[in-house]
């Protein structure tokens, strides 16, 4: 098997080429990192078509969402107008390959998350990443692409970035523990989200690409509060971890997911997630405590 990723390098990227690896699969990796840039369409349709890979998981994407909100532009640039280059190069070079495309339950927003139910983004993120995913499902059936669509919900693991609620929190207790940071700031910890380790989607993304061209959503059963996902990591420290509200670290436009379901991938599959977020959540610390 000869696999392409975008955004290899990536925190998802980087679990799904060693997942990948393992099972002894070529690799080639396209990446921002490595001056490899999905807004240049000859450079993506030169590399596919040197490379002719029977497997494509595009995992590249402007994925920070207050980011979007800062510039919109470069969301719908490189989610939206990346991946149509991505699809169309491979359309154009005929290329008989698997295709995923790495969407994400932000697409729903509050709505309910049912693969064939209504939408209601609620970020620009969001928004460009909606049309990332119709794009394929029209590339599939308008050009008979094999392409496959995963809405996965939140994940997290080593090697996360600081940005993201989970990481940053961990990130900050570390820099307790160390001396170097009095206080824990967090923004909203109301909200719900739905979180599985990475190393389970990675798992599932090498299963959902192997289906029939479709959406899946991709979930745990672990709903739980931004307030019980700071108190397992406080738990987890080694020193006592004061916290404090940050109104700036507060998301425009806050929701709670409603609650997903994978049942149809799970039938599909047989995939399940095998991580408790509790195990997660330590793996962070101790991925920080290594780098800090």
């Amino acid at each position: 098997m000869k696999a392409w990723i975008s955004g290899a390098e990536g925190f998802v990227g980087s679990h799904l080429k060693e997942l990948l690896v393992a099972d002894d699969w070529e690799i080639c990796s396209f990446d921002l990192h490595r001056n490899q840039n999905l807004l240049d369409y000859d450079s993506v349709r030169n590399n596919l078509d040197k490379y002719r890979p029977t497997h494509i998981f595009h995992l590249a994407a402007q994925a920070y969402v207050p980011e979007s909100f800062l510039n919109p532009k470069r969301a719908f640039e490189v989610n939206t107008i990346g991946s149509l280059n991505l699809l169309e190069a491979i359309r154009q070079l005929g290329i008989k390959t698997r295709i995923l495309l790495a969407g994400t339950s932000e697409e729903y927003g509050d709505a309910e998350p049912k693969e064939y139910g209504g939408m209601n983004p609620q970020s620009p993120y969001a928004i460009s990443k909606l049309a990332m995913d119709h794009l394929g499902q029209l590339y599939a059936k308008a050009y008979g692409l094999q392409v496959v669509v995963t809405r996965a919900f939140n994940h997290a693991g080593p090697g996360r970035g600081e940005m993201y609620a989970e990481s940053a929190f961990a990130k900050q207790i570390v820099e307790v523990e160390n001396g170097t940071r009095k206080i824990v700031e967090h923004g909203n910890l109301e909200s719900v989200r739905n979180y599985t380790d990475v190393r389970d989607i990675v798992k599932a993304y090498k299963l959902a690409i192997e289906l029939p061209p479709d959406v899946y959503n991709i979930c745990s059963d672990q709903n739980v509060t931004m307030q019980s996902v700071m108190n397992t990591l406080v738990r987890n420290a080694k020193k006592r971890v004061k916290t404090q509200v940050n109104p700036n670290l507060y998301r425009p436009a806050d929701f709670s997911f409603k609650t997903p379901s994978c049942d149809r991938f799970k039938k599909l599959t047989g995939w399940e997630p095998t991580i408790p977020l509790k195990t997660t959540l330590v793996d962070i610390l101790g991925d920080w405590r290594s780098r800090l």
